[in-house]
């Protein structure tokens, strides 16, 4: 193992979702901060349409940037980890969304003071992902029931609700909802096939934590080298309700409804086909094949962080 006692940085780009939960008002501040504290800023972009992040980090990248400081939410990670995977940049994040699940997970304050002191202050390690034809995600993949929540849960209503938002779409979800059949394949032999006649919800978990602050599993980390999978089958309401309040705690995984295991790489397939959701956006859907990808991207995070480690060096 590795260690960095300081995140490296001689080109930082500062680019925020000025659209998230926050980020219109944290953006100037965050300039402000980190020129405050010697951070080297060569260039800031405040982007009210999402669709744009991409292809800015993009352009930073290619502009010799060897920090790139993200605002926004879990979507704005999300959005643009395919573009870090394999660079030596390192990820510093500002957490200006409803859930910041990924930030959550890392121990990044959410105070955005705070969070710029991360990058004068902190280190750097690197942290698995998951990917699942060809989209790389930091926390979740889904089918099912979390895939109704999602459109359920509109833009205004987090904005108005924040993370309470998240119990009203499930509830709204949830009701009426058709089970489907799922079906779990290991390629690496690890575990044998599993069926289930009447699943309400398979999940794919990269990281520790999901939905608002929920736990994938009490075992569940970024740097394991492992996904987190469970599925729920149909059930009471009692029972469903039981389960979504062991939630916060990842015990939900105990209840005789819930099959969870941990692997490399699962195939899920759905009768009928199920949309998937990936880091809160509907890309893909069943048959799908998820696998970890072990120290995928480098991340700045505090010193006193636990939740992973640096074991390769910057390339």
């Amino acid at each position: 193992m590795t260690t960095t006692a300081t995140v490296p940085c001689t080109r930082a780009a500062l680019i925020v979702n000025t659209g998230s939960r926050t980020g219109a008002q944290a953006f100037a501040r965050a300039e402000q901060r980190l020129t405050a504290l010697g951070v080297p800023l060569v260039d800031t972009f405040g982007l009210r349409d999402a669709a744009r992040l991409p292809e800015t980090v993009e352009a930073v990248l290619a502009d010799g940037c060897d920090l790139v400081v993200l605002g926004g939410g879990d979507g704005t990670v999300s959005a643009v980890v395919d573009q870090l995977v394999g660079e030596r940049a390192v990820l510093g994040v500002l957490p200006l969304g409803t859930a910041n699940d990924f930030a959550r997970t890392m121990g990044i304050p959410a105070d955005v003071d705070a969070a710029c002191e991360v990058l004068r202050s902190g280190k750097v390690v690197d942290v698995d992902l998951g990917v699942a034809d060809g989209n790389y995600f930091v926390n979740v993949a889904s089918l099912g029931l979390s895939v109704a929540v999602s459109r359920a849960l509109s833009h205004d209503l987090k904005r108005r609700l924040g993370a309470a938002a998240y119990p009203i779409a499930t509830l709204k979800a949830y009701r009426g909802y058709a089970p489907f059949r799922a079906r779990l394949e290991f390629p690496r032999g690890d575990h044998a096939a599993i069926d289930i006649a009447e699943a309400m919800q398979v999940a794919i978990g990269n990281g520790r934590y999901y939905g608002g602050g929920n736990v994938m599993s009490p075992d569940a980390g970024i740097d394991d080298q492992s996904l987190d999978v469970y599925a729920i089958a149909r059930g009471r309401f009692r029972d469903h309700l039981a389960i979504v309040s062991a939630f916060r705690s990842g015990r939900f995984v105990e209840h005789e409804l819930v099959t969870h295991v941990a692997t490399r790489e699962v195939v899920v397939r759905t009768d009928p086909p199920r949309h998937i959701n990936i880091d809160g956006e509907v890309v893909t859907a069943t048959p799908e094949v998820f696998r970890v990808v072990h120290n995928g991207l480098h991340v700045a995070v505090p010193q006193a962080s636990t939740a992973a480690r640096l074991e390769t060096e910057l390339p």
